[in-house]
């Protein structure tokens, strides 16, 4: 069966290097060390897996003074690896302004990336700011999705005030506003969404717009309505995301194969439903 990996970092020193302070946070939070891997030993952790990555640039330079794992950086390492690397999600720094807006354009009409993430908690910003509006209005014209996470994350978790993060940036009301706001924008929601599942549920349901991969997350700890409207309501928005580093390929294939779902469901949820949303 085609695995599609909608979220995987390139989890190499530059990578590393982007995320400043919270590296040390992150190894603590996962008790393991948060150390960088060569380009060939990612690649072949992917082979492995069996899995077709999509690689995710990385960019809160506002927030950490480090410099980004930057697009054009992603971009090479999915262009030398085809077969592999499938596509890679751009990054901007929201904050940068119309820099981040320049940026934007550069991603997509040069270096033909799939879309954006955003991660609103480590990057200190809440997607239905209106100071952002402009942004997310080059996006739409430019045609592409953007993948936003949702819910808590292992950044700076367990460090004093979180490093200033706040996990409110991050919760599913600020996605059901820019859905709204944006019906033409092609959003997807990123993890469980945790402590916020069930109104996560609700945007998923509510915006046509919004679909939902589920990486960084065991699957065994689903809450049991996620794991009860994959299987109903949400069945042809859910896609599969791992989070690598973050959760071992085999731990995450192997949870998702005890969940029971049907193999038509699996097809949906491991390939078919990133084919229809996202053309790949």
């Amino acid at each position: 069966m085609r695995i599609i990996d909608l979220h995987c970092y390139p989890n190499t020193e530059p990578w590393i290097k982007s995320q400043g302070p919270y590296v040390e946070a992150l190894a603590k939070y996962w008790n393991r060390a948060w150390t960088a891997k060569t380009e060939p030993e990612v690649i072949e952790d992917f082979q492995k897996a069996g899995v077709e990555a999509v690689l995710v640039a990385f960019d809160i330079e506002t927030v950490t003074g480090t410099p980004p794992c930057s697009n054009a950086y992603v971009a090479k390492m999915r262009d030398a690896s085809p077969g592999v690397i499938l596509q890679a999600w751009a990054a901007v720094d929201p904050l940068k302004g119309d820099a981040a807006i320049r940026e934007a354009t550069k991603a997509i009409k040069e270096l033909r990336m799939l879309g954006f993430h955003f991660h609103p908690i480590m990057g200190h910003f809440s997607v239905d700011d209106r100071k952002l509006y402009p942004l997310w209005e080059t996006i739409t014209a430019l045609k592409v999705p953007v993948m936003i996470d949702v819910g808590t994350t292992g950044m700076g978790a367990g460090m004093p005030g979180g490093l200033g993060a706040v996990i409110r940036h991050a919760h599913p009301a600020a996605i059901d506003r820019l859905a709204a706001d944006f019906p033409e924008l092609n959003i997807v929601a990123a993890h469980p969404g945790w402590p916020w599942t069930e109104e996560m549920i609700a945007v998923a349901l509510h915006k046509g717009n919004v679909s939902w991969e589920l990486s960084g997350w065991a699957p065994k700890y689903f809450p049991d309505p996620l794991k009860r409207d994959i299987r109903g309501r949400l069945k042809d928005k859910i896609m599969f995301g791992s989070d690598y580093p973050s959760i071992p390929h085999d731990r995450l294939l192997r949870e998702w194969t005890e969940l029971g779902y049907s193999d038509e469901l699996m097809e949906k949820i491991f390939h078919a439903n990133a084919e229809c949303i996202l053309g790949l």
